[in-house]
């Protein structure tokens, strides 16, 4: 009898491992991937890409010549069509921003710089989820961390004998444990 109920508990385990790895693999992915993209912030940035370029301007200007007009013809230069505001960084300069854009004229040296900013593709909207920064998608992430942990225990004991938790699973999961254990005794020394 308890042979039986043993059998059973394995199957449902298995089955319960199975059925969850398979409807949160794409999600599992998706917080993998963005939180790779998260983890290298400081070297790109993984929601917008910038794109910039020097744009030439005819010829030299004074602050006073500066009014609406010549803002609409410095956009023209660039593709825009209206802006929303402009002002004067220095005495020499006008920046003037668009819609997710802004064009910066160095009114003495005769050229401009045009930034250009657009969401990044795919990384902005898994970002926007990793980041919890989708209203009410909150409660969405900690039933995805519960389940991924009821994922995490049924795979302990999924297998048995010398390949499962009793043989080596115990050293492998000890060892799993090195990475954070080095990692608290640098943040202690720094």
């Amino acid at each position: 009898m308890l042979n039986w109920n043993i059998r059973k508990l394995r199957r449902l385990n298995l089955a319960t491992h199975r059925d969850l790895g398979y409807f949160f693999s794409s999600m599992i992915l998706v917080y993998c991937i963005s939180g790779i993209a998260l983890n290298h912030v400081d070297d790109w940035n993984p929601d917008f890409i910038l794109n910039k370029k020097t744009i030439p301007i005819d010829r030299s200007y004074t602050r006073d010549e500066i009014d609406a007009t010549k803002i609409q013809a410095f956009g023209k230069l660039v593709g825009e069509t209206s802006y929303k505001v402009y002002d004067f960084p220095t005495n020499n300069q006008v920046k003037i921003y668009y819609n997710n854009s802004s064009l910066h004229v160095n009114l003495s040296t005769k050229e401009a710089i045009y930034e250009q900013v657009s969401k990044r593709p795919i990384f902005y909207q898994v970002n926007v989820i990793h980041r919890n920064s989708l209203k009410g998608w909150k409660w969405a992430s900690d039933i995805f961390a519960v389940l991924l942990i009821v994922i995490n225990i049924t795979g302990l004991f999924i297998l048995k004998g010398r390949h499962g938790i009793s043989g080596r699973g115990k050293w492998l999961i000890a060892a799993g444990t090195i990475p954070f254990i080095v990692a608290i005794i640098i943040q202690a020394l720094i």
